[in-house]
């Protein structure tokens, strides 16, 4: 089973332009998270898929291995469909440009996951974290996972599901982290499928699999991450880099 890296990498950021171009111990926050990545050793192959020539010419020109978009995309996976299209694997992970700090245990759960489904029967895998903190449970930046008895997506959102209709009831809550694993197929399928109503709604692609009866198998984990969303989240992420020296 061959399985490729994508980190998709767009130059414009709403909160923080051209974050990924920014310094970060001695590199950018771009190569830094690709090296990371391709350092690994979990990988057959790691790209990044960008928009912007900068972004392209900054891992290309450091060694890497990068892929310029040819269309404009309205979600992630369109993004990633294109970019392996033509890419000899059967399982594409992909990895936030954003957040360096990346976890191997769970992305080696994530592979593991599609070495054991003998019976094809996953189309994608995720990651949740349990949440109690009933500010981000209300937070709708803070997108929430329900799931079955046997850890398969029913459903995302950014509201709070579930209702707490019994007040006496401890519902558990779940909060989604967007590093994905997609069998090549299923990728390829959703880039020919139209957005539907749910998607629609909640701006949440991975709505679009499950409105057309694709299987997400869920993986729990405790790692949180660090993105780099504002100067504030570089700066920390800096002192923790220099931290683990």
């Amino acid at each position: 089973m061959r399985v490729t890296a994508v980190i998709p990498a767009r130059y414009a950021s709403t909160r923080f332009p051209g974050k990924l171009m920014k310094p970060l111990s001695g590199k950018t926050v771009i190569r830094t998270t690709y090296e990371n990545v391709r350092d690994a050793g979990l990988f057959d192959d790691t790209f990044v898929v960008t928009d912007s020539k900068i972004i392209f010419d900054e891992i290309a020109q450091h060694g890497g291995k990068a892929l310029m978009s040819a269309k404009e995309h309205e979600t992630g996976s369109d993004r990633i469909a294109e970019a392996v299209e033509n890419i000899d694997c059967d399982v594409v992970i992909n990895i936030q440009g954003d957040e360096p700090f990346i976890n191997q245990k769970d992305l080696k759960q994530l592979i593991t996951i599609f070495e054991k489904d003998r019976n094809r029967e996953i189309d994608l895998a995720t990651l949740y974290r349990k949440l109690t903190d009933w500010q981000q449970i209300e937070d709708p930046n803070c997108v929430k996972v329900v799931k079955n008895k046997d850890d398969f997506a029913l459903y995302f959102s950014r509201s709070v599901i579930p209702f707490p209709r019994e007040k006496n009831f401890p519902a558990k809550y779940y909060g989604h982290i967007g590093v994905y694993a997609f069998r090549k197929e299923a990728l390829l399928k959703f880039a020919q499928l139209p957005m539907r109503q749910n998607e629609k709604a909640e701006k949440l692609e991975n709505l679009r699999y499950l409105e057309y009866g694709m299987k997400i198998k869920l993986i729990e984990t405790d790692f949180a991450g660090i993105g780099i969303d504002t100067p504030q989240d570089l700066e920390r992420t800096e002192k923790l880099i220099k931290q683990s020296k």
